[in-house]
């Protein structure tokens, strides 16, 4: 007989647990005492919603669920936007909270919270843990959950007196749950549709989401788009999947997307959409997009399929899989016009004006990719810089990571420390504004206390510069709630207050030597970019 709490830590171990991100509390603090006992590795944030972004960043690099770690009430409240985010982009996080003991549920006693009725609309599935000897099935299916079909958070919400309880401790080979079946290899009629279409198709486009990243077959895409000679978009959370400089390779599609892309979607004759959700802000008009294109949708999801365009052929299924099938089945094809048309204006040499005295973000971002090595990881935030990193940063065979579904401001550096986390070995850069790095800059403390040489490019134009662009763009420059140079901190001092090396920037020339010295710097490093406060996305 153990404790449940010391189940808890052993069920984790069972699932090959490294690391955990969590903030401590009343409620939590039994698993939290076991927890000590253990050779897994805790990361102290210093917000609650950071574990749970942390946790993203590492599930996304390792490929599996990742835990994250709060107490009862504020600190579970703290999650949901961590929680909402990893939904969003279907990320695989399990997420652990305390609950009061199970008599005072319902009777608002301090720090109690709904948080499974919360958190109800953005996972996969929670538990209110109520008998304890359940606590090993319960977590074996949740890690299950969170990592299969379609990836999600998945939270279990563990009572302080379940926690205390001792039961006997087994936990469970496999997971048997009927109503959950995922299908993973594509229906093999539906294929062959697919690859009579696309033999018949004069202009065809793959499209490719985050679907494709997360079920690791990337190098099945490229092998499926290099032997059917078909040109590539990618939504934002497909970035990377093809090399930035891959002939194939016609960039983000969307409202913040390039010129190339958006040009391919409106003239293709055929899309094939892969692990895409087909969101507002990639496609504006799906409906009038399907009228004049032939739509084939794949994705593990049945429910995204035909939720946002009508589609003529769906394929439920593993993008991994069906690719696989895919290429057994496709043909070579010359269409050498067709890609020489969209390549005429992905090539074009982009007109580009400094202004004396700061940086152009965009002709920043090239040098500094330029200068990183193949394998780097890029986490950008949310606002302006994030569209600078997306449509100028090369990619180069590393890993982009950023808030897409949720645009979740305050994501990058704490998805930074998970993202080192999983892979120390790799260069780690994040993109943040100075309006996103306000809401994560406590992180600064655990890159510090871990020992994370995690690299932060801070863009700082002394606006909320996406939504200043908004309402200069739509509401007659009536800018309001967006001035923020009053309030800004000198975050140079900021940063080196923690110990870490920062300097700032005010000119192309003087970016170039800094560039250097990040990139080569064995530590944390911050680069603050002075920016003209009325620089646009594109």
């Amino acid at each position: 007989m153990i404790k449940a709490a010391e189940a808890m830590v052993k069920c984790l171990e069972k699932e090959g647990i490294k690391v955990v991100f969590g903030y401590p509390g009343a409620a939590i603090c039994p698993f939290y005492d076991e927890l000590a006992h253990s050779d897994i590795h805790h990361v102290l944030v210093r917000h609650e919603a950071n574990a749970g972004h942390a946790a993203s960043g590492y599930a996304r690099i390792s490929g599996k669920p990742a835990v994250c770690i709060a107490t009862s009430g504020p600190g579970a409240t703290n999650l949901l936007t961590a929680i909402a985010t990893a939904y969003a982009d279907s990320i695989p996080i399990v997420c652990i909270t305390g609950q009061v003991s199970t008599d005072q549920i319902g009777c608002d006693v301090f720090q109690e919270v709904d948080i499974t009725g919360a958190a109800e609309p953005f996972v996969k599935y929670s538990y209110l843990i109520k008998d304890a000897a359940e606590l090993p099935r319960i977590f074996k299916e949740a890690f299950y959950l969170a990592g299969t079909g379609r990836k999600g958070p998945v939270l279990i919400d563990v009572p302080v007196d379940i926690q205390q309880t001792m039961i006997d401790f087994n936990y469970p080979e496999a997971v048997e749950l009927r109503s959950y079946k995922p299908t993973v290899k594509g229906n093999a009629l539906q294929i062959k549709r697919v690859c009579e279409a696309l033999k018949n198709a004069e202009r065809p486009l793959i499209c490719a989401g985050g679907g494709v990243i997360n079920s690791d077959a990337c190098s099945e895409l490229r092998e499926f788009a290099e032997k059917a000679n078909i040109p590539v978009v990618s939504t934002m959370m497909g970035l990377g999947i093809f090399p930035t400089k891959h002939p194939l390779n016609m960039g983000m599609l969307g409202m913040h997307g390039v010129k190339t892309a958006n040009e391919a979607v409106s003239k293709c004759d055929t899309m094939l959409l892969i692990g895409a959700r087909v969101g507002d802000r990639a496609v504006r008009s799906p409906k009038f997009l399907a009228e004049t294109t032939k739509i084939i949708h794949i994705d593990i999801d049945p429910a995204e399929i035909g939720k946002n365009i009508p589609v003529d052929i769906p394929i439920v299924g593993d993008c991994k899989n069906i690719l696989g099938q895919l290429i057994a089945g496709v043909e070579s094809a010359d269409r050498s016009a067709w890609i020489s048309e969209l390549s005429e204006i992905k090539n074009a040499v982009p007109v580009e004006n400094e202004t004396e005295g700061y940086i152009n973000p965009k002709m920043f971002m090239r040098k500094l990719s330029a200068k990183l090595p193949e394998n780097t990881i890029c986490v950008a935030d949310v606002g302006q810089n994030q569209i600078w990193t997306c449509n100028n940063f090369e990619f180069k065979g590393g890993r982009f990571l950023t808030s897409g579904g949720m645009g979740t401001m305050g994501y990058s550096v704490p998805a930074a420390v998970g993202a080192k986390m999983a892979s120390p070995d790799s260069q780690v850069v994040t993109v943040c504004g100075d309006g996103s790095f306000q809401m994560e800059m406590m992180e600064l403390a655990t890159i510090v206390q871990e020992k994370l040489a995690v690299k932060i490019i801070l863009m700082r134009n002394n606006r909320l510069g996406m939504v200043r662009e908004l309402q200069t763009n739509n509401y007659g420059d009536n800018q309001i709630a967006v001035h923020i140079a009053d309030g800004n901190p000198d975050f140079v001092a900021l940063a080196q207050s923690y110990g870490i090396r920062a300097e700032r920037v005010c000119t192309m020339d003087e970016a170039e030597a800094a560039i250097e010295r990040l990139c080569a710097a064995d530590e944390p490093y911050l680069l603050e970019c002075n920016v003209w406060r009325n620089e646009t996305t594109l």
